[in-house]
């Protein structure tokens, strides 16, 4: 699929949402992956924003792209905040506690790491690289 790229803003997300399903259902993803990959790069995308730009400050841009081989669907999003490397965020302390107990904050980036199948950082100039890979179901597993 065509790489896009859209402002650095939460408007922008809807967007980022739609691209990364029709991505997903042209892979044949099932509903549950496609649920949880969504819930994974919007996630990144939305830290992104708020993190990587509002709160610092920064006006950039949301690259997305996707890549579909016969095994698996990639997503990739970059964005040109501060480094930032989601796998070494601390897990949340808190996830077993009754939701009404927890603190805000934390567990979304411990569901995008969980909720992926393979999830992949890296630093490429002033972008951040997030890679989001999700296996495609084989045939013998739709029957």
């Amino acid at each position: 699929m065509e790489a896009l790229t859209f402002p650095g803003t939460l408007d922008s997300l809807e967007l980022i949402r739609k691209y990364v399903k029709e991505a997903a259902e042209k892979a044949g993803l099932q509903k549950k992956s496609t649920y949880r990959l969504c819930l994974a790069v919007d996630e990144i995308a939305a830290n992104s924003v708020i993190h990587g730009y509002e709160e610092a400050g920064l006006q950039g841009a949301l690259k997305v792209h996707a890549e579909l081989d016969d095994a698996s669907l990639k997503i990739i999003l970059e964005d040109e905040g501060h480094a930032f490397d989601p796998r070494h965020a601390p897990p949340p302390d808190h996830k077993d506690l009754p939701i009404e107990e927890r603190p805000i904050g934390g567990l979304g980036v411990y569901l995008t790491l969980k909720g992926v199948d393979e999830f992949q950082y890296e630093r490429k100039g002033k972008w951040n690289r997030h890679i989001f890979n999700m296996r495609r179901a084989s045939e013998c597993s739709q029957s």
